[in-house]
């Protein structure tokens, strides 16, 4: 099939391309990119006053598949991905069980591509069972599919083991994603700790906790040389500390999530637990610090950490409901909203930060538009004013702290592999 995309601004920021053109998709590919194309095409996609990009890249989510596939599964979960404009996803291994070993990888991957409307690349465990204890087989794991290692959910406390994970998956050009948190410090918090926490009467989590265990993993990384990935950056230290790191040249990276430079902890003042995730939202001065973070390089991709739960695990007293919120249909309108609008970053640089950013990363050969290269497109009206409503959500998941708000920024076409996956605003499969 051969689509025609025309008269949209065409944002690809691995190539240096901004510009109003056209672009052909035929089959799996992007046959050409230019101005005023004069082909024939079985579908044209009129694109004027629209952003034509790489397909996102969310390189962190939870799809809770295996085991927990009342609150998401894979297809749910590649469903919400396209109606955010996500053409592919980036699975955590803290299943039930874990992906922590060959097997289930393949069973991730074989799921997918029985059931995803989206690409689909795992994550798995960087030790068995994500206990913290014995390392998976690396090269193994990798050999079948898995793009990074990551123990996402639970804290590497052990430094020589965090080193030897290092020193192994570096022999496979493995990242590792790092969750940092002293569980010891995080204790059974439930939110920031502060002013906020004080007055709600609830436990909480000191800043610190996050903070140590990132100076921890940067000198464990400066060690070893391998290649730490920093997940759900929270705090203007740890911002600090990674930006210190990258000018003294260790090769880490770090992402923040779109929660995480939109909210801060007043958002708790309510009880609301779709507020409620770990690493918690922070004060007003790290939100600065994060946008700060990704205006100036230290924090190379956006991420959602997107984490559905079932209405009725939600609906509980704050301290004993989970963790996580779902953000794959949110985070273009947050973007837009809270760092493009303002001027924190110029577009072609946001988008950066979920195509070739995190493509890189991770390795993948997507991320830019390029004659040749995989037709993963979004298209996305920059300008439309939208009203959250989690009750449309394609997620299994309602669990958002933004029901209600005005944003925007809508995704209108979802293009994976030249096939339309989302079309007008609409899926094309149920």
């Amino acid at each position: 099939m051969k689509i025609l995309i025309k008269g949209g601004r065409i944002v690809d920021p691995a190539n240096g391309r901004d510009f109003q053109g056209d672009l052909l998709v035929s089959n799996t590919k992007v046959e050409k990119i230019g101005k005023s194309l004069r082909v024939k095409a079985d579908r044209v996609i009129d694109a004027t006053g629209l952003v034509v990009a790489p397909g996102f890249i969310d390189m962190h989510v939870h799809l809770r598949e295996p085991g927990h596939e009342e609150k998401e599964t894979i297809r749910t979960g590649s469903m919400s991905g396209a109606k955010g404009g996500f053409t592919s996803l980036v699975p955590m291994a803290n299943t039930n069980p874990p992906i922590d070993n060959a097997g289930m990888v393949d069973f991730v991957l074989k799921r997918a591509e029985h059931t995803a409307v989206t690409r689909v690349f795992p994550v798995a465990a960087v030790t068995k069972g994500i206990e913290g204890k014995q390392l998976t087989e690396a090269g193994e794991l990798k050999e079948v599919g898995a793009v990074a290692l990551s123990d996402d959910g639970c804290p590497i406390v052990d430094s020589e083991l965090m080193r030897r994970a290092l020193e192994y998956a570096g022999m496979f050009g493995l990242p590792i994603i790092v969750h940092e948190e002293d569980p010891e410090l995080a204790g059974d918090g439930c939110m920031n700790e502060g002013y906020n926490s004080t007055v709600l009467g609830l436990s909480a989590i000191p800043k610190a906790a996050e903070e140590v265990m990132v100076s921890r993993d940067l000198s464990i990384a400066e060690l070893t040389g391998g290649r730490v990935h920093f997940a759900h950056v929270t705090t203007a230290r740890s911002v600090e500390l990674i930006r210190d790191a990258k000018k003294r040249g260790l090769a880490v990276t770090a992402e923040t999530a779109p929660h995480h430079f939109s909210l801060t902890d007043d958002a708790l003042k309510t009880y609301n637990t779709n507020a409620k995730m770990k690493p918690p939202l922070r004060d007003k001065e790290d939100v600065a610090a994060i946008k700060e973070g990704l205006k100036d390089g230290t924090l190379d991709a956006i991420a959602t950490d997107h984490a559905s739960h079932t209405v009725a695990e939600k609906e509980v007293e704050f301290d004993v409901a989970p963790f996580g919120i779902v953000g794959l249909e949110t985070a273009l309108p947050l973007m837009l909203t809270e760092l493009v609008e303002p001027g924190v970053l110029p577009l072609p640089e946001a988008i950066a930060k979920v195509t070739v950013n995190p493509a890189h990363i991770l390795g993948l050969p997507l991320g830019e538009l390029r004659e040749g290269g995989p037709a993963d497109i979004t298209i996305f009206d920059p300008d439309e004013q939208v009203v959250v409503d989690s009750s449309s959500f394609a997620s299994l998941g309602r669990n958002t702290p933004f029901d209600g708000f005005k944003l925007k920024g809508r995704v209108l076409y979802t293009i994976v592999d030249g096939i339309i996956a989302l079309d007008q605003g609409e899926l094309t499969v149920s």
